[in-house]
């Protein structure tokens, strides 16, 4: 099944032959080694480039296990190398190459090389590779497929195929079958023996039952507002053994470093500062973390809260929870502080929007609960209410814009409409 990923082909190709290394990260089997040796090699040929100097390097291969060794794989990208044309380097998982900084920064001065990498452990990626090259590493993030991209490849309505998207999520092998108990199967396979081996393998992590009791509970719990201590004391009122904060912080960072879920921080509107803890915690995929439950816990609104948060990334955003302080007046007149909340605030350069996720406004109430955080708002940036059913986009006379889920997720501008 082919799937176009116009999104990261697009800056594949615009970061080509910009003498930087190109790291291309995500969580395992999102799509990456498919985005580079098939569709961005396509892309290649048809601009004209000779097969003989597109170098596929896939170090998951049992095949190509020499190549590991540092020196090997030189050698072998240097020996593929016979001309002064330029030669597209991919290579696949390069974090079991040994001193693999060594071996990229070797052809930071190669004119005829454009190098691509692919990994997926932050740790080792994204920050110390970045750093090591000094400005001289292109980081271009793959997430699994969003709801636009699911829609290419199914076959149905949309309003089922987002049923289907919020249980199974976007993994592109799910796509592949066609039962719900062999997308199922596939996805607790993939999570234990993927995933949860390979952090525990990784990080040498000999308590499995603490990592196995931390990742339910914070499956659990998306969309809610943590951090290590509280859920330490959660742990150690589960397993009846103290668990301290550390363990479950240097957990967290492991499950995140692996991009299973990231981590979103708060922060104050109207003091204009970032709120250290607590924090969010998001799932890249949703059919990880519902597999993760036995496809328990399916609540629609903490499930499309975290739909709505992962397009955003997809569209390169950063994004943080809002925080605004307000006062008023309890039954006894006194004036009290206390504080609402907006899902997300989205930046990307000078533009920014304020969203609030609602599954359903069935009342005047319900309207305006969802919208008092956004009214408490007094920028220009543009508020957004996101509603989990098929309506036709709306604006109040506060200058908040109500639209469809459906809407946001299917068309890749609709936050300018």
């Amino acid at each position: 099944m082919l799937i176009e990923r116009p999104i990261y082909l697009n800056k594949l190709i615009e970061s080509r032959h910009n003498h930087m290394i190109k790291i291309v990260t995500g969580v395992r089997r999102c799509g990456k080694s498919y985005l580079l040796f098939m569709l961005y090699t396509q892309w290649l040929e048809q601009q004209g480039v000779d097969a003989s100097h597109i170098i596929h390097i896939d170090l998951e291969d049992r095949r190509n296990k020499a190549l590991r060794d540092p020196d090997n794989l030189l050698a072998h990208i240097d020996g593929r190398m016979t001309d002064p044309d330029m030669y597209y380097i991919m290579i696949d998982e390069i974090q079991h190459v040994a001193e693999f900084e060594d071996v990229l920064n070797s052809y930071l001065k190669v004119s005829n090389a454009d190098v691509y990498v692919t990994g997926s452990y932050a740790r080792f990626l994204s920050k110390d590779v970045i750093t090591t090259f000094r400005g001289r590493g292109d980081e271009i993030r793959v997430y699994p497929l969003c709801f636009r991209e699911f829609m290419t490849a199914y076959n149905g309505s949309k309003e089922r195929a987002l049923d289907e998207y919020m249980t199974y999520g976007g993994m592109p092998q799910v796509l592949e079958h066609v039962s719900e108990a062999k997308k199922s199967e596939y996805l607790k396979g993939l999570f234990a023996n993927t995933y949860i081996r390979d952090i525990k393998e990784r990080y040498q992590i000999k308590n499995d039952e603490v990592m196995d009791n931390l990742l339910d509970v914070v499956s659990s719990s998306i969309g809610s507002l943590t951090n290590p201590t509280k859920l330490a004391n959660t742990l150690t009122s589960i397993r009846h053994e103290n668990i301290n904060n550390k363990t479950t912080n240097n957990y967290l960072e492991y499950i995140c470093d692996s991009f299973l879920m990231e981590r979103v921080e708060r922060y104050d509107v109207k003091g204009k500062r970032y709120i250290e803890s607590p924090y969010k915690y998001y799932f890249v995929d949703l059919g990880l973390r519902n597999a993760r439950l036995n496809f328990r816990q399916l609540e629609h609104t903490h499930v499309m809260e975290n739909v709505v948060y992962n397009e955003l990334r997809v569209r390169g955003f950063n994004v943080d929870v809002g925080v605004v302080p307000v006062l008023k007046r309890d039954e006894s007149g006194k004036m009290t502080r206390s504080q609402l909340e907006i899902d997300f605030i989205c930046n990307q350069g000078s533009r920014r929007y304020y969203i609030q996720s609602a599954y359903r406004m069935p009342t005047e109430e319900k309207v305006q609960q969802e919208e008092a955080s956004l009214r408490k708002v007094d920028d220009s940036f543009k508020k957004i209410v996101i509603l989990g059913e098929d309506i036709l986009v709306r604006r109040n006379d506060d200058g908040i814009t109500t639209m469809s889920i459906y809407d946001f997720l299917l068309n890749s501008d609709s936050l300018d409409w």
